[in-house]
């Protein structure tokens, strides 16, 4: 196995990486440091939670120059607050090392702090592009000489209707610059950004992109509408950390305050919140006194926590791709996971068809029956009981 030394880490970063118990790099940081070391832009397949962040963010450290006011040296852009923040937090012990400075800008906070920031300089500047766009319009930020760009999940991006500011803010960067592009999918709208804006990119893919969410544990329960929330409350308590997921901001804050009265500490993360409610939330949920995140998809996104014992498809996924994403929240990095999801009357078919597309499940034995509840619809190990893990906010 390589170690960060050899795919050509300086020593500083090394050391740093190393105090924070980061040893042995993941295949994406092999794969893709010494390409970007040497200023190639990278194109890279890899799932949330496979180690990009240090892939990309030693490189950047080391390569990055020093900024001028509002002109920043180079730019991660990134779908969600929550993952922008996540990215400043890993970065910023590597820069520290570097005497560089890491600033994040999104929306649902004050404008001032931002603006103060800019005007003394940022080396490397992690953004949200709404709010980035708002601040380039009020002449706060000159994207002018920035040499070094990251398009963190990509596929997001496009999820969310970003890439139509992602192409401008890529047009008001310098022309001689390296970009860096990873997303969990490279087809589609993201291959037009490939190909738009990426000169001689290297491709790298990581084996098994997406395999940690198929991995898990997936059960399927056939349970009555009317029971969703009490087997929800015995899910949570057999199985430890979860997030559920529903469909509607609405139903998040419901769900999460019945939870709390079946005695299950529950708190909601949704769009609707303030960064600062997202934020709490999430701290919570991190240090173990709220035991459930109820979650909407979009809210979802951010959410970048290890340990994570179980995820609760409360509501059915709109389709396979996001029942991975969902799913991904759990069995990280090798460690073990569960998924369930509930199955309503209703729902048997499109489940049916679900679990075909994904491969996953057993699709031989007759449907449930509509009467059947709290039952497993298809094969799994029964409900295991655990201790709750310690859970770390940190990932590589």
């Amino acid at each position: 196995m390589s170690s960060f030394t050899d795919l050509g880490v300086p020593a500083d970063l090394v050391a740093v990486l190393s105090k924070g118990g980061i040893t042995a790099p993941f295949p994406v940081q092999s794969l893709t440091i010494p390409d970007l070391l040497a200023g190639r832009d990278v194109c890279g397949s890899a799932p949330t939670g496979s180690g990009k962040t240090i892939a990309f963010g030693v490189p950047l450290i080391d390569r990055v120059g020093r900024a001028k006011s509002k002109k920043p040296r180079a730019l991660v852009l990134a779908p969600t607050r929550e993952l922008a923040a996540q990215i400043q937090r890993e970065l910023a012990p590597l820069a520290d090392v570097r005497d560089r400075t890491v600033f994040t800008v999104y929306g649902g906070v004050g404008y001032e702090p931002q603006r103060r920031a800019m005007r003394r300089g940022v080396d490397i500047l992690v953004a949200c592009p709404g709010r980035l766009e708002d601040l380039i319009a009020q002449r706060v930020v000159d994207l002018g000489m920035v040499e070094i760009v990251v398009i963190d999940e990509a596929d997001r991006m496009a999820d969310m209707g970003f890439l139509p500011a992602v192409r401008r803010i890529l047009d008001a960067t310098a022309k001689e610059r390296q970009t860096i592009l990873f997303s969990a999918t490279l087809d589609g709208d993201v291959g037009v950004i490939t190909r738009s804006y990426q000169r001689d990119a290297v491709r790298h893919e990581v084996p098994g992109q997406e395999s940690d969410a198929l991995d898990a544990e997936h059960r399927f329960e056939s349970v009555h509408t009317s029971d969703r929330l009490s087997r929800a409350a015995e899910v949570i308590h057999a199985e430890g950390p979860t997030i559920v997921f529903c469909r509607t901001r609405h139903g998040a804050d419901k769900i999460a305050k019945k939870l709390g009265a079946a005695g299950v500490q529950a708190a909601p993360i949704h769009g609707g919140l303030s960064q600062g409610q997202r934020d709490r939330a999430l701290a919570a949920f991190t240090r173990g006194s709220v035991h459930a995140l109820v979650a909407t998809d979009v809210a979802a996104r951010g959410i970048h926590v290890d340990d994570v014992a179980c995820v609760l498809h409360f509501d059915p996924p709109t389709d396979a791709k996001t029942y991975v994403h969902r799913s991904g929240r759990t069995a990280r990095k090798g460690a073990s996971g569960v998924v369930v999801s509930f199955v309503a009357a209703d729902q048997v078919r499109a489940s049916r068809q679900l679990q075909r597309e994904l491969g996953i499940g057993d699709h031989t034995g007759e449907e449930p029956r509509p009467e059947r509840k709290n039952g497993a619809q298809r094969s799994g190990r029964p409900p295991r009981r655990h201790s709750q893990s310690r859970r770390s906010a940190r990932t590589r």
